[in-house]
């Protein structure tokens, strides 16, 4: 499974958009910041979430990005289908050596693509949040005084 530059730039703005839910707008400015995205880069990506119903916008100086619903209704294959289409890099893509070569593994590369596809078709950005809130609360030391 390999997922494209756009693939991972549009799961790190959605998880930050995510840590941010229910704070309002937040600026494309914010987004590219915190996940070191190129910001024209970013603007293509959070496009491409838009029309795919997943975010909404407003434009100007208050303006910025928030999610369409929770954190938790959105899935990483969402996302990943979004902008990379709805083969997405976790579908099988034989590159017809394994049939040249008489040993069709084409059922191994389905299921392996089948195995993914449950997984990022169950993980939400709900979750993923939470993982990123339990390891940043963990690495904060603890004074008593």
């Amino acid at each position: 499974m390999r997922i494209s530059a756009k693939g991972e730039y549009a799961i790190k703005a959605v998880l930050d958009l995510a840590l941010h839910h229910g704070r309002g707008l937040i600026p494309i400015q914010e987004i590219a910041a915190r996940q070191a995205i190129p910001q024209r880069y970013l603007e293509q990506v959070l496009l491409a979430l838009k029309r795919a119903g997943l975010l909404t916008s407003k434009r100007g100086a208050t303006g910025g990005y928030h999610l369409t619903r929770a954190p938790e209704g959105i899935t990483v294959g969402a996302v990943l289908r979004a902008v990379e289409g709805t083969g997405g890099p976790f579908e099988a893509r034989g590159d017809g050596r394994a049939r040249r070569d008489g040993q069709d593994l084409m059922e191994l590369w389905d299921e392996i693509a089948e195995a993914v596809s449950r997984v990022i078709d169950r993980l939400t950005f709900g979750e993923l949040a939470e993982r990123v809130r339990e390891r940043e609360s963990a690495a904060r030391p603890m004074y008593h005084i």
